[in-house]
């Protein structure tokens, strides 16, 4: 079990990772809008991955409720130019809210998308979200065996019915948590109680707060933040997905 706090000080200690990404275009896959079907309906999706070589580890990346934005899909991109297959799926193509079931189906249909491809090594998978996404992250990853690892951003861990705490005792892989101290639509008191939760139940967590940073951080205007905060936070979850899922192989 692992808890980790940090302030805008600390982003000082991030700045070695900041070339990653910033790194030339030509270098950066350019991801394409995919089908993914789930319940005999085809959902509006994203992929990004790298050019060649592989195995690599396969993520699914849940989308915020104000849809699958040009921000995430600037992100899919970067995420494959760390050397991962990454599908944003559009979960909220035919309903704006579809249902816990209805997205654990299409989640657990994105994972047999992914280990089907050539390029996807099927023991590395993990799984992110943001915002409702987040949520479904803190929900779904002690339902779905296959996930090895997962990262939540501003989640809701007391919302809905049942809510994610509640799964708290299945919980089985290691979760990082991050989220922003000026969060209104999720207080930061609803996480360092989860984060009770979690330890109370010795999970293995870690988490990582913004100090002053609102709900939604990391896409702002349906862009992907740019900013020192944006980056940090980019590199955060990419170097937990590293040690989780193993260092993915040049391309």
């Amino acid at each position: 079990m692992k808890i980790r706090f940090a302030g805008i000080a600390a982003l000082l200690l991030a700045v070695v990772s900041l070339p990653l990404a910033l790194s030339a275009q030509d270098e950066i896959p350019t991801g394409s809008d995919i089908d993914i079907t789930s319940g005999d309906q085809a959902y509006k999706s994203y992929l990004a991955a790298p050019a060649s070589g592989g195995p690599y580890p396969g993520i699914v990346l849940v989308h915020s409720f104000r849809g699958l934005e040009q921000g995430y899909k600037d992100m899919v991109d970067q995420f494959a130019g760390q050397g991962y297959v990454v599908l944003a799926v559009g979960w909220q193509t035919f309903a704006q809210d579809p249902g816990d079931a209805t997205v654990k189906q299409l989640i657990e249909d994105s994972v047999s998308f992914l280990t089907a491809r050539a390029d996807v090594d099927p023991e590395r998978l993990g799984l992110t979200g943001f915002c409702a996404g987040g949520r479904y992250t803190m929900l779904l990853l002690p339902q779905i065996d296959s996930f090895k690892a997962g990262v939540a951003w501003y989640g809701f861990p007391t919302r809905g019915e049942p809510a994610p705490v509640s799964f708290v005792p299945d919980l089985k892989v290691p979760m990082l948590i991050i989220h922003g101290t000026a969060d209104q639509a999720s207080p930061i008191a609803d996480i360092y109680s989860y984060v009770q939760t979690l330890t109370a139940a010795n999970k293995d967590f870690e988490l990582k707060i913004y100090s002053g940073q609102p709900h939604g951080f990391m896409i702002q205007g349906g862009q992907l933040n740019a900013g020192e905060i944006g980056v940090t936070a980019f590199h955060e979850m990419v170097d937990f997905f590293n040690r989780k899922l193993g260092v993915p192989v040049p391309a």
